[in-house]
């Protein structure tokens, strides 16, 4: 494998017969098996762009939050301002995000959504929820909002 070239993402099956010892205990391991399974769903339901989850989140977030700064957005993402700048670039240039004048502050720029990038987020959207529903349809949806708040609980 080159090493340029990225690793593609596998699912993580349990095999038959193995002793998993203690990593049936650890909620790290399951996180992990689950979220590569979500992962995958995401990457099906983004085909044919090189939309990606931190990019998904930014478009979502702004989407959700007009006139957002891009200081905030890093915080949401977990980055640091430049790595904000660099995302904005990126959603920029791709036509999806526009940066805007704040009011009372010639020197703050807002982040907004433009009509190419609401329409496209209102497609991806769609399909995200569709696959990321078909990977937990084995739980029920009171399971899953369980699961949610208890996630949200341990990331604090």
């Amino acid at each position: 494998m080159s090493p340029h070239r990225p690793r593609l993402l596998a699912p993580i099956h349990r095999v038959a017969g193995l002793d998993y010892d203690v990593l049936d205990e650890l909620l790290g391991y399951s996180l992990r098996r689950a979220q590569v399974a979500l992962f995958l769903a995401f990457r099906d339901a983004a085909r044919g762009s090189d939309l990606t989850p931190p990019r998904f989140t930014a478009l979502v977030i702004i989407g959700a939050n007009p006139g957002l700064s891009q200081s905030v957005l890093g915080q949401v993402l977990g980055i640091a301002r430049s790595g904000a700048k660099l995302m904005t670039d990126y959603l920029e240039g791709r036509g999806w995000v526009e940066r805007r004048r704040r009011n009372g502050d010639a020197r703050a720029w807002g982040l907004y959504l433009t009509r190419r990038g609401q329409q496209f987020l209102e497609r991806v959207k769609a399909r995200v929820l569709d696959y990321d529903y078909r990977v937990v349809r084995k739980i029920t949806l009171k399971e899953r909002k369980e699961l949610l708040r208890l996630l949200e609980k341990l990331s604090r």
